[in-house]
Protein backbone atom coordinates (compact mmCIF):
# COMPACT_ATOMS: atom_id res chain seq x y z
CA UNK A 1 0.00 0.00 0.00
CA UNK A 2 0.95 3.59 -0.66
CA UNK A 3 0.96 6.42 1.71
CA UNK A 4 -2.29 7.54 0.61
CA UNK A 5 -4.23 4.47 0.33
CA UNK A 6 -3.10 4.25 4.20
CA UNK A 7 -3.62 7.46 4.98
CA UNK A 8 -7.62 6.39 2.67
CA UNK A 9 -7.88 3.51 5.61
CA UNK A 10 -6.75 5.53 8.45
CA UNK A 11 -9.18 8.01 7.70
CA UNK A 12 -12.37 5.74 7.56
CA UNK A 13 -11.98 4.70 11.26
CA UNK A 14 -13.73 7.46 13.05
CA UNK A 15 -11.55 7.11 15.96
CA UNK A 16 -12.66 10.46 17.81
CA UNK A 17 -11.33 10.82 21.23
CA UNK A 18 -12.63 9.46 24.03
CA UNK A 19 -14.24 6.83 21.94
CA UNK A 20 -13.12 2.88 21.57
CA UNK A 21 -10.13 2.71 18.96
CA UNK A 22 -9.85 -1.15 18.74
CA UNK A 23 -10.74 -1.28 15.10
CA UNK A 24 -7.73 1.10 14.23
CA UNK A 25 -5.46 -0.68 16.59
CA UNK A 26 -6.13 -3.80 15.03
CA UNK A 27 -5.66 -2.61 11.48
CA UNK A 28 -2.62 -1.25 12.65
CA UNK A 29 -1.06 -3.84 14.61
CA UNK A 30 -1.82 -6.41 11.62
CA UNK A 31 -0.35 -4.38 9.19
CA UNK A 32 2.73 -3.48 11.16
CA UNK A 33 3.10 -7.46 12.06
CA UNK A 34 2.81 -7.89 8.14
CA UNK A 35 5.56 -5.50 7.16
CA UNK A 36 7.99 -7.87 9.68
CA UNK A 37 7.75 -5.80 12.64
CA UNK A 38 7.33 -6.83 16.65
CA UNK A 39 4.12 -5.42 17.58
CA UNK A 40 3.02 -4.75 21.23
CA UNK A 41 -0.91 -3.47 21.88
CA UNK A 42 -0.69 -2.01 25.29
CA UNK A 43 -4.25 -1.51 26.69
CA UNK A 44 -5.19 1.30 28.77
CA UNK A 45 -6.92 1.62 31.96
CA UNK A 46 -10.53 2.69 30.57
CA UNK A 47 -10.75 -0.85 29.00
CA UNK A 48 -11.35 -0.15 25.56
CA UNK A 49 -8.65 1.90 24.33
CA UNK A 50 -4.63 1.19 23.65
CA UNK A 51 -1.70 2.58 22.91
CA UNK A 52 0.67 0.45 20.02
CA UNK A 53 4.53 0.21 20.39
CA UNK A 54 6.31 -0.75 17.05
CA UNK A 55 10.04 -2.08 16.81
CA UNK A 56 11.96 -2.75 13.46
CA UNK A 57 15.58 -3.60 13.37
CA UNK A 58 17.21 -4.97 16.76
CA UNK A 59 15.24 -4.83 19.96
CA UNK A 60 19.06 -4.69 21.58
CA UNK A 61 20.24 -1.11 21.20
CA UNK A 62 19.09 2.21 21.20
CA UNK A 63 17.29 3.50 18.60
CA UNK A 64 14.64 6.26 17.76
CA UNK A 65 10.84 6.75 18.11
CA UNK A 66 8.30 7.94 15.69
CA UNK A 67 5.43 9.46 18.06
CA UNK A 68 2.10 9.93 16.56
CA UNK A 69 -1.42 9.76 18.18
CA UNK A 70 -4.50 7.98 16.45
CA UNK A 71 -7.22 9.68 17.68
CA UNK A 72 -8.92 12.68 16.23
CA UNK A 73 -11.26 15.65 17.18
CA UNK A 74 -15.05 15.07 16.05
CA UNK A 75 -16.45 16.25 13.00
CA UNK A 76 -19.80 18.00 13.18
CA UNK A 77 -19.35 20.89 11.45
CA UNK A 78 -21.58 21.69 9.08
CA UNK A 79 -19.15 23.01 6.77
CA UNK A 80 -17.82 19.56 5.52
CA UNK A 81 -17.46 19.67 1.76
CA UNK A 82 -17.94 16.00 1.73
CA UNK A 83 -18.11 12.74 4.42
CA UNK A 84 -14.67 13.81 7.00
CA UNK A 85 -14.66 9.97 7.38
CA UNK A 86 -13.50 9.68 3.46
CA UNK A 87 -10.64 11.20 2.29
CA UNK A 88 -11.14 12.77 -0.41
CA UNK A 89 -8.50 13.72 -3.52
CA UNK A 90 -8.82 16.97 -4.73
CA UNK A 91 -5.84 18.38 -6.96
CA UNK A 92 -2.46 17.74 -4.90
CA UNK A 93 -4.50 17.95 -1.21
CA UNK A 94 -5.85 15.12 0.22
CA UNK A 95 -9.63 15.97 2.56
CA UNK A 96 -10.85 14.02 5.71
CA UNK A 97 -11.05 14.28 9.63
CA UNK A 98 -7.56 13.53 10.61
CA UNK A 99 -5.21 14.30 7.53
CA UNK A 100 -2.89 17.20 8.99
CA UNK A 101 -3.98 16.10 12.87
CA UNK A 102 -2.48 13.77 12.46
CA UNK A 103 -2.84 10.63 10.37
CA UNK A 104 -1.41 12.30 7.87
CA UNK A 105 1.93 11.43 10.04
CA UNK A 106 0.65 7.46 11.25
CA UNK A 107 0.69 6.85 7.53
CA UNK A 108 3.80 7.86 5.97
CA UNK A 109 5.42 6.09 9.50
CA UNK A 110 3.12 2.92 7.90
CA UNK A 111 3.75 3.50 4.27
CA UNK A 112 8.01 3.75 5.67
CA UNK A 113 7.88 0.68 7.53
CA UNK A 114 7.94 -2.05 4.83
CA UNK A 115 11.68 -0.24 3.58
CA UNK A 116 12.76 0.47 6.77
CA UNK A 117 11.95 -4.04 7.42
CA UNK A 118 14.33 -4.29 4.55
CA UNK A 119 17.18 -2.71 5.92
CA UNK A 120 19.72 -4.09 7.70
CA UNK A 121 19.39 -1.53 10.86
CA UNK A 122 22.12 -1.38 13.55
CA UNK A 123 19.48 0.33 15.46
CA UNK A 124 15.99 -0.02 16.20
CA UNK A 125 13.18 2.57 14.98
CA UNK A 126 10.12 2.61 17.05
CA UNK A 127 6.92 3.75 16.41
CA UNK A 128 4.80 4.85 19.39
CA UNK A 129 1.11 5.43 18.58
CA UNK A 130 -1.38 6.91 21.41
CA UNK A 131 -5.03 7.25 21.67
CA UNK A 132 -6.38 10.01 23.59
CA UNK A 133 -4.02 12.74 22.94
CA UNK A 134 -6.98 15.30 22.00
CA UNK A 135 -8.39 14.72 25.72
CA UNK A 136 -4.97 16.49 26.84
CA UNK A 137 -2.57 13.19 26.16
CA UNK A 138 -3.94 10.77 28.23
CA UNK A 139 -2.76 7.78 26.53
CA UNK A 140 0.81 8.54 26.19
CA UNK A 141 1.64 8.20 29.78
CA UNK A 142 0.62 4.68 29.83
CA UNK A 143 3.24 4.04 26.77
CA UNK A 144 5.85 5.83 28.77
CA UNK A 145 5.55 3.72 31.89
CA UNK A 146 6.16 0.37 29.85
CA UNK A 147 8.75 1.77 27.75
CA UNK A 148 11.55 0.05 30.00
CA UNK A 149 10.32 -2.97 29.13
CA UNK A 150 9.75 -2.55 25.82
CA UNK A 151 13.06 -1.26 24.28
CA UNK A 152 16.43 0.07 25.16
CA UNK A 153 16.13 4.01 26.13
CA UNK A 154 15.49 6.45 23.19
CA UNK A 155 18.19 7.87 21.44
CA UNK A 156 15.49 10.06 20.95
CA UNK A 157 11.77 11.06 19.94
CA UNK A 158 10.12 12.82 16.88
CA UNK A 159 6.62 13.56 17.51
CA UNK A 160 5.00 14.40 14.16
CA UNK A 161 1.71 16.78 14.75
CA UNK A 162 1.84 19.01 12.29
CA UNK A 163 4.52 21.66 11.70
CA UNK A 164 5.12 21.81 7.42
CA UNK A 165 8.14 19.32 8.00
CA UNK A 166 9.70 21.95 10.23
CA UNK A 167 11.16 20.51 13.24
CA UNK A 168 10.12 22.59 16.48
CA UNK A 169 12.22 22.94 19.46
CA UNK A 170 10.02 23.68 22.18
CA UNK A 171 6.28 24.16 23.47
CA UNK A 172 4.11 25.83 25.93
CA UNK A 173 2.47 23.28 28.64
CA UNK A 174 -1.10 22.83 29.50
CA UNK A 175 -3.19 22.14 32.55
CA UNK A 176 -7.20 22.01 32.07
CA UNK A 177 -9.99 21.77 35.39
CA UNK A 178 -13.59 21.73 35.61
CA UNK A 179 -14.91 23.83 38.18
CA UNK A 180 -17.89 22.52 40.01
CA UNK A 181 -20.50 24.84 42.37
CA UNK A 182 -23.99 23.28 43.83
CA UNK A 183 -25.86 25.69 45.63
CA UNK A 184 -29.22 25.70 46.62
CA UNK A 185 -32.39 26.41 43.87
CA UNK A 186 -35.81 28.30 44.35
CA UNK A 187 -37.89 30.35 43.23
CA UNK A 188 -36.28 33.51 42.19
CA UNK A 189 -38.66 35.69 43.82
CA UNK A 190 -36.88 34.69 47.11
CA UNK A 191 -33.32 34.95 46.19
CA UNK A 192 -32.74 34.96 50.26
CA UNK A 193 -34.10 31.49 50.69
CA UNK A 194 -31.68 30.08 47.95
CA UNK A 195 -27.75 30.01 46.65
CA UNK A 196 -27.04 30.82 43.46
CA UNK A 197 -24.25 28.79 41.71
CA UNK A 198 -24.31 31.17 38.78
CA UNK A 199 -23.20 34.13 40.91
CA UNK A 200 -20.80 32.16 43.13
CA UNK A 201 -19.00 31.15 39.89
CA UNK A 202 -19.20 34.75 38.38
CA UNK A 203 -17.19 35.58 41.29
CA UNK A 204 -14.70 32.51 40.44
CA UNK A 205 -14.55 33.92 36.88
CA UNK A 206 -13.81 37.01 37.27
CA UNK A 207 -10.89 36.26 39.79
CA UNK A 208 -9.74 33.99 37.15
CA UNK A 209 -9.87 36.63 34.31
CA UNK A 210 -7.66 39.13 36.54
CA UNK A 211 -5.40 36.67 37.74
CA UNK A 212 -4.72 35.70 34.00
CA UNK A 213 -4.35 38.86 32.83
CA UNK A 214 -1.37 39.23 35.49
CA UNK A 215 0.69 36.33 34.05
CA UNK A 216 1.20 39.00 31.08
CA UNK A 217 4.03 40.24 34.09
CA UNK A 218 5.92 36.86 33.11
CA UNK A 219 8.13 34.99 33.98
CA UNK A 220 8.63 35.91 30.14
CA UNK A 221 9.68 33.64 27.49
CA UNK A 222 10.65 35.18 24.02
CA UNK A 223 10.57 32.31 21.93
CA UNK A 224 6.95 31.93 22.23
CA UNK A 225 3.41 33.87 21.08
CA UNK A 226 2.57 35.51 23.35
CA UNK A 227 5.61 35.62 25.34
CA UNK A 228 3.94 34.86 28.88
CA UNK A 229 1.86 32.06 30.37
CA UNK A 230 -1.93 32.57 30.17
CA UNK A 231 -5.29 31.24 31.16
CA UNK A 232 -8.68 31.52 29.90
CA UNK A 233 -12.12 30.49 30.72
CA UNK A 234 -13.07 28.68 27.79
CA UNK A 235 -16.96 26.63 28.87
CA UNK A 236 -19.34 28.23 31.47
CA UNK A 237 -22.68 26.48 32.01
CA UNK A 238 -25.59 26.74 35.07
CA UNK A 239 -29.00 27.47 35.53
CA UNK A 240 -32.48 26.47 34.15
CA UNK A 241 -34.62 29.46 34.05
CA UNK A 242 -34.49 32.82 34.09
CA UNK A 243 -37.03 32.43 37.22
CA UNK A 244 -35.09 30.03 39.26
CA UNK A 245 -32.22 30.15 41.81
CA UNK A 246 -29.43 28.41 39.91
CA UNK A 247 -28.35 25.40 42.17
CA UNK A 248 -25.84 24.35 39.66
CA UNK A 249 -22.80 26.05 37.66
CA UNK A 250 -19.78 24.56 36.26
CA UNK A 251 -16.66 26.38 34.40
CA UNK A 252 -13.94 24.81 32.02
CA UNK A 253 -10.30 26.54 32.35
CA UNK A 254 -7.10 25.68 31.21
CA UNK A 255 -3.91 27.43 31.69
CA UNK A 256 -0.78 27.34 28.87
CA UNK A 257 2.45 27.42 30.49
CA UNK A 258 6.29 28.48 29.42
CA UNK A 259 8.79 26.05 29.84
CA UNK A 260 10.02 26.47 33.30
CA UNK A 261 6.30 27.16 34.93
CA UNK A 262 4.23 24.07 35.70
CA UNK A 263 1.04 24.60 34.06
CA UNK A 264 -1.17 22.81 37.46
CA UNK A 265 0.26 25.26 39.49
CA UNK A 266 -1.12 28.53 37.31
CA UNK A 267 -4.54 26.74 38.48
CA UNK A 268 -4.13 26.75 42.35
CA UNK A 269 -5.24 30.75 43.05
CA UNK A 270 -8.40 30.11 41.21
CA UNK A 271 -9.01 26.89 42.86
CA UNK A 272 -8.07 28.33 46.26
CA UNK A 273 -10.78 31.21 45.35
CA UNK A 274 -13.32 28.03 44.20
CA UNK A 275 -12.69 26.35 48.03
CA UNK A 276 -12.99 29.45 50.18
CA UNK A 277 -16.70 29.56 48.57
CA UNK A 278 -17.47 26.35 50.92
CA UNK A 279 -17.16 28.95 53.54
CA UNK A 280 -20.94 30.59 52.34
CA UNK A 281 -22.39 27.45 52.14
CA UNK A 282 -21.57 25.91 48.61
CA UNK A 283 -20.55 22.59 47.63
CA UNK A 284 -17.77 22.49 45.36
CA UNK A 285 -15.81 20.25 43.44
CA UNK A 286 -12.65 20.23 41.45
CA UNK A 287 -11.84 18.18 38.58
CA UNK A 288 -8.79 17.95 36.81
CA UNK A 289 -9.10 17.37 33.44
CA UNK A 290 -5.52 17.26 31.66
CA UNK A 291 -2.36 18.01 32.39
CA UNK A 292 1.14 17.76 30.28
CA UNK A 293 3.96 19.69 30.31
CA UNK A 294 6.08 22.24 28.32
CA UNK A 295 9.07 21.34 26.33
CA UNK A 296 11.81 22.77 26.46
CA UNK A 297 14.98 23.80 24.07
CA UNK A 298 17.56 21.43 25.14
CA UNK A 299 20.77 23.54 24.51
CA UNK A 300 22.95 21.25 22.12
CA UNK A 301 20.41 19.22 21.16
CA UNK A 302 21.61 15.62 18.98
CA UNK A 303 18.34 15.24 17.75
CA UNK A 304 18.08 18.85 16.60
CA UNK A 305 20.90 18.27 14.52
CA UNK A 306 19.70 14.91 12.72
CA UNK A 307 16.44 16.60 12.02
CA UNK A 308 18.51 19.70 10.77
CA UNK A 309 20.21 17.02 8.06
CA UNK A 310 16.83 14.63 7.68
CA UNK A 311 14.54 17.81 6.51
CA UNK A 312 16.90 20.30 5.21
CA UNK A 313 15.05 23.19 7.43
CA UNK A 314 16.63 25.02 10.47
CA UNK A 315 14.85 24.03 13.63
CA UNK A 316 11.60 26.48 14.61
CA UNK A 317 12.94 27.40 18.74
CA UNK A 318 8.92 27.41 19.35
CA UNK A 319 5.39 26.83 18.69
CA UNK A 320 2.29 27.38 21.73
CA UNK A 321 0.45 24.62 20.61
CA UNK A 322 0.72 21.81 22.85
CA UNK A 323 1.87 18.06 21.83
CA UNK A 324 3.15 14.89 23.74
CA UNK A 325 6.43 15.48 23.65
CA UNK A 326 7.17 17.23 26.55
CA UNK A 327 6.01 13.66 28.54
CA UNK A 328 8.93 12.06 26.04
CA UNK A 329 10.99 14.84 27.92
CA UNK A 330 9.71 14.41 30.95
CA UNK A 331 10.41 10.92 30.55
CA UNK A 332 14.11 11.71 29.86
CA UNK A 333 13.90 11.51 26.50
CA UNK A 334 15.23 14.56 23.98
CA UNK A 335 11.83 15.05 22.42
CA UNK A 336 11.72 17.17 19.10
CA UNK A 337 7.99 17.81 16.92
CA UNK A 338 8.44 17.27 12.87
CA UNK A 339 5.61 16.36 11.20
CA UNK A 340 3.37 17.45 7.72
CA UNK A 341 0.35 19.26 7.33
CA UNK A 342 -0.38 23.02 8.95
CA UNK A 343 -1.36 23.37 12.53
CA UNK A 344 -3.76 25.87 11.27
CA UNK A 345 -5.86 23.09 9.13
CA UNK A 346 -6.36 21.34 11.90
CA UNK A 347 -9.44 21.03 13.90
CA UNK A 348 -11.94 22.47 11.42
CA UNK A 349 -14.23 21.58 8.53
CA UNK A 350 -12.63 20.60 5.31
CA UNK A 351 -9.03 19.46 6.93
CA UNK A 352 -6.50 18.40 4.41
CA UNK A 353 -2.77 17.61 3.92
CA UNK A 354 -1.04 18.35 0.78
CA UNK A 355 0.30 15.20 -1.15
CA UNK A 356 3.49 16.88 -1.30
CA UNK A 357 4.00 17.03 2.57
CA UNK A 358 2.78 13.43 2.83
CA UNK A 359 5.98 12.39 0.49
CA UNK A 360 8.16 14.31 2.62
CA UNK A 361 7.61 12.90 5.32
CA UNK A 362 7.98 9.80 4.31
CA UNK A 363 11.05 10.29 3.15
CA UNK A 364 12.36 12.02 6.43
CA UNK A 365 11.83 8.72 8.02
CA UNK A 366 13.16 6.58 5.40
CA UNK A 367 16.28 8.59 5.50
CA UNK A 368 16.57 7.98 9.24
CA UNK A 369 16.74 4.35 8.95
CA UNK A 370 19.35 4.45 6.23
CA UNK A 371 21.18 6.36 9.09
CA UNK A 372 20.56 3.52 10.95
CA UNK A 373 21.24 0.92 8.54
CA UNK A 374 24.53 -0.91 8.55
Amino acid sequence: MNVEEILATLTAFPSVVGTPNGEIVDWMRDYCKAAGAEVTVLPGPEGDRSNLFVTVGPRAGRGYIISGHMDVVPAGEPEWSSDPFVLRREGGRLYGRGTTDMKGFLACALAALPGLAAMNLRQPVHLAFSYDEEAGCRGVPHLLAALPSLCERPLGAIVGEPSRMQPVRAHKGKAAARLEVIGRSGHSSRPDLGLNAVHAMAGVIMHAVAYGQSLAGGPLDPNFEPPYSSLQVGVVAGGQAVNIIAGHCTADIEARAVPGVSPASLLEPVKARLFDLRESGFEVIWHELSSYPALAPADGSKLAAVLRELTGQEPLTAVSYGTEAGLYQQAGIDAIICGPGEISRAHRPNEYIEIGELAACQSMIENLGARLAA
